[in-house]
């Protein structure tokens, strides 16, 4: 079984287990410690605070958790565990980079002994902004597997379902969509920059309006109270209380938990060239990319276009290099010698590139080599993914009854 890592950029030692074994350890759902209410409800429960008058009013959002928050709650000896039901996932659009790595992975490996996790491959709304365009979503959800159980996640304490495997969250949408009007819709920050960014204009896809909807079919099907996002996707959680709180308001009672937003304590890694990193850029550093790509990504990597000369000084700030060493370095003394050396002057590129480039090849060589073992047994990765789907729509079934009832459609 995948060893946890313990925090920090290394890679631990992984157990020898042969890889059928490590992957058909499914979820003994007796064992399993129940999840405890949300730490996101507000005071006075789920309608404190919600105008009756407007759909779309909303209470003061409740303030999003620290990772370090999150992991801390681990219990002492003796003490009743404390455990939240977690929601987090991609869109397999493309392999995981190390942007992903350091931004959920890492993160993702700590919180899943502490709380139940779910990892949602999801393949649906990867196509709300593909549509038309090649996208090899069968085998971007096995690589998405790949990655997850070469850094760490174990599926015998993380359950992995894909999306399309769970019809529940179609029926939830389409219920969500008569809480949620137009206009809410086109005022989500996030989803307005995501227009813009896509050069949509009024060649919008339905689908990718209705995207925070369906994200909140995804989190309350799995009755999520904690879900790690960036600063970014503030409003989409936002958005799915509002559902929650509207949803309860026809009911006139609690019918599903709110979340909270648990943001990552790593700032953002930017690409290669400092702009956003992007698997369609180009400038992001697969996790299983071989020696050679990752050298070649070091080299070229931004870093101050004043520091024409090793006497120079130069900028930290902005500097990709440095970004990269702050991420993933444990030396913290040595990283800030460097800085000071940097801005000082008398120190190369070439000098941090190459402590980078050693540091990201024994990070990546373990991952790399453990991937390719898991890749040898591709029945058992479709094995893991359809008992870890067939668990969460079971959870799923149970959330759409709760909401059916709601809209008076019990049968």
């Amino acid at each position: 079984m995948v060893q946890p890592r313990s925090g920090g950029g290394a890679i631990p030692a992984r157990s020898t287990i042969p890889i059928p074994q490590a992957l058909s350890g499914a979820i003994d759902d007796d064992k399993r410690q129940p999840a405890a209410a949300a730490g996101a409800l507000r005071e006075g429960g789920i309608l404190a605070g919600m105008s009756s008058t407007h759909p779309d009013s909303s209470a003061e959002p409740a303030p999003p958790a620290s990772l370090a928050a999150a992991t801390d709650s681990m219990p002492t000896a003796g003490a009743p565990p404390t455990r939240s039901v977690i929601l987090t996932g991609d869109r397999p659009t493309g392999p995981l980079h190390l942007g992903h790595y350091a931004g959920s992975l890492r993160s993702r490996v700590d919180l899943q002994h502490v709380h139940d996790q779910t990892i949602l491959i999801a393949d649906l709304q990867a196509l709300t902004d593909n549509t038309g365009r090649p996208i090899d979503l069968r085998g971007n959800i096995r690589e998405l597997v790949l990655d997850y159980l070469a850094v760490g996640i174990d599926p015998a304490v993380t359950t992995i379902a894909v999306q399309s495997g769970l019809p529940e969250l179609a029926e939830l949408t389409v219920l969500y969509l008569n809480l949620v009007t137009v206009a809410r819709l086109e005022r989500n920050p996030t989803v307005r920059a995501e227009i813009v960014l896509r050069g949509f204009s009024r060649a919008l896809p339905a689908g990718f309006l209705a995207y925070p909807v369906s994200q909140a079919a995804d989190i309350t099907a799995l009755r999520a109270t904690l879900v790690p996002v960036g600063d970014d996707q503030l409003p989409m959680i936002e958005q799915t209380n509002e559902i929650v709180r509207r949803l309860a308001q026809l009911a006139g009672r609690s019918v599903l938990p709110e979340c909270q937003a648990l943001l990552s304590d790593t700032p953002r890694l930017p690409g290669t060239d400092a702009r956003k990193a992007s698997k369609s850029l180009g400038n992001a550093i697969a996790l299983s990319a071989s020696p050679d790509e990752i050298r070649a990504a070091v080299r070229a990597m931004f870093t101050d276009p004043g520091h024409l000369r090793a006497s120079d000084p130069g900028r930290v700030e902005g500097n990709v290099v440095f970004a990269y060493l702050d991420a993933f370095d444990e030396d913290r003394a040595e990283v800030e010698r460097l800085k000071e050396h940097y801005r000082a002057g008398g120190l190369g590129d070439s000098v941090v590139k190459r402590r980078l480039e050693d540091l990201l090849q024994a990070l990546l060589a373990p991952i790399r080599a453990l991937r390719e073992q898991f890749a040898a047994d591709p029945g058992a990765i479709e094995t893991l993914l359809r008992e870890g789907t067939a668990r969460t729509r079971k959870t799923a079934a149970g959330v759409l009854s709760d909401v059916r009832e709601v809209f008076g459609l019990d049968r």
